[in-house]
């Protein structure tokens, strides 16, 4: 899952880059849209599976104690 999200996570920084400079372009706008729930969708699961993956509000903290501290990181697994 994890390298999945590192593949998705560069495609979608293309697709915003070429988007600054193609902003009309509807082909690209659908992609970058579909990556983006892809990516939500991958990330909710990791999370659920594995632990929060990301930090600074992007994955949900569950439980009463603080999960990062609970859970061993990605490449720990």
């Amino acid at each position: 899952m994890l390298k999945r999200m590192q593949e998705l996570g560069f495609v979608a920084v293309e697709l915003n880059l070429y988007l600054d400079t193609h902003p009309n372009d509807a082909k690209a706008l659908e992609q970058y849209n579909l990556i983006h729930h892809e990516i939500r969708q991958l990330q909710m699961k990791m999370d659920e599976q594995c632990g929060p993956s990301k930090g600074f509000g992007h994955s949900m903290n569950v439980g009463n104690t603080w999960q990062w501290a609970e859970q061993p990181w990605p490449w720990e697994m």
